[in-house]
């Protein structure tokens, strides 16, 4: 007897109500006895003949409506485990071929190369010949690197990474060599002739820019700032403005502000009033300094490692707000310290809805109300899920 399929699961299963998992399956497709699917009406044809062996993508089988609520789903899910539940958002869904950064692989094959993502759960490489998620400028390039990437790995496997920035594409080599004249002119016609931002490579000592005409700069909330080689940003561009819209939302009108995890400043440069970023990372942290003070923002940058040295509770009294945007393993000490302050509002944007509801019910326990929770889908038919939150004392 056949069982309907319900919900997705995690890693992108179609699963029944009995707990039965197919892969390929859509919400509403028939599982039969025999483990063969019936396609449902959430079922699409997938748009890639790359899926579903790429790596890049787990769901192109899926409408967006299906999607849509699976992204949901994560979120409450996530947040049930812990014994929390709130007001769950329409999902922000970015559209195809809207990414900006992408890191490809890149892996010797005979005489040729092969570029692309990992196939899926595997490191073999799917070599690329089409791609609905990349924005056209990045895909562009698959084929011209394919083709001086020879030159470069005589064996084994390297990164590619592709940012569009201000200026064009900026491209960033990793575990490749590039020794000599020859190859060192090759590196500067490639990036001439297809009008690269930058090209940088690393031979094992970091990316050292090779090729940069003018300064890289990714624009933020109008503010230019000087993008690192290698560095952070949103995966797609409404997609950040969908995460700082609703922070935006969260810290109205707030004179002064605790934006933690600043990165290159996604959020504190578009927030109102004074702003302390605290950042980690060094480049950043520069990036984010020169770019406040030429745009002439009340903006206060501290080099600081949140995770060995949050901000106490005595250091976030006067602030009206704060901004979490931690990495995918939460901020757990930084949580701890905020749950016992007086900040009346917190914005909490995250790339794991595990980590997220985690640090969610220490915020809860320490008195904050959860008030509402938009999941953002930036990286189109994969897994992932990124999210913005409302926590109000």
């Amino acid at each position: 007897m056949s069982e309907p399929i319900v919900r997705i699961a995690a890693r992108g299963d179609g699963v029944t109500a009995s707990g039965r998992h197919a892969a390929l399956a859509a919400p509403g497709d028939l599982l039969a006895e025999d483990g063969t699917v019936q396609p449902g009406p959430h079922h699409q044809v997938p748009p890639c003949r790359h899926f579903p062996e790429c790596g890049g993508c787990q769901l192109q089988h899926v409408d967006d409506e299906a999607y849509r609520i699976y992204l949901s789903e994560r979120v409450t899910g996530a947040l049930a485990q812990h014994g929390l539940e709130t007001e769950v958002r329409e999902p922000h869904l970015s559209p195809p071929n809207s990414r900006r950064r992408a890191s490809l692989r890149a892996l010797r094959v005979g005489k040729g190369i092969a570029l692309g993502f990992n196939a899926e759960r595997s490191n073999q490489v799917v070599d690329m010949r089409e791609c609905h998620v990349l924005r056209p400028e990045l895909f562009a390039l698959v084929a011209p690197l394919r083709a001086l990437l020879p030159t470069l790995l005589p064996r084994g496997v390297a990164e590619v990474r592709l940012t569009l920035c201000d200026q064009g594409v900026d491209v960033a080599l990793s575990g490749v060599r590039a020794e000599g004249l020859q190859a060192a002119e090759a590196l500067t016609d490639f990036a001439e002739r297809h009008r690269l931002a930058r090209l940088s490579l690393d031979e094992g000592f970091g990316l050292e820019a090779r090729f940069e005409p003018v300064p890289a700069t990714v624009t933020l909330s109008g503010v230019p700032v000087a993008l690192p080689p290698g560095a952070f940003l949103q995966a797609t561009v409404d997609g950040e403005a969908a995460l700082v819209g609703a922070v935006l939302e969260v810290v109205a009108g707030a004179s002064r502000t605790a934006d933690l995890f600043a990165g290159l400043g996604t959020f504190a440069l578009a927030l109102p009033g004074a702003v302390l970023a605290a950042e980690a990372g060094r480049d950043a942290v520069l990036a984010l300094s020169g770019a406040g003070r030429k745009a002439g923002r009340l903006l206060e940058v501290q080099h600081r490692d949140l995770y060995r040295r949050p901000l106490s509770v005595s250091d976030l009294t006067g602030f009206e707000a704060a901004v979490l945007d931690p990495p995918r393993a939460g901020a757990a000490e930084q949580v701890a310290q905020l749950a016992t302050s007086a900040v009346p509002r917190i914005a909490y944007v995250s790339c794991n809805p595990a980590t997220f509801a985690r640090d969610a019910r220490t915020l809860v326990d320490g008195g904050y109300r959860l008030e509402w929770v938009r999941p953002v889908g930036q990286f189109r038919w994969s897994t992932h899920i990124e999210l913005a939150a409302a926590f109000l004392r």
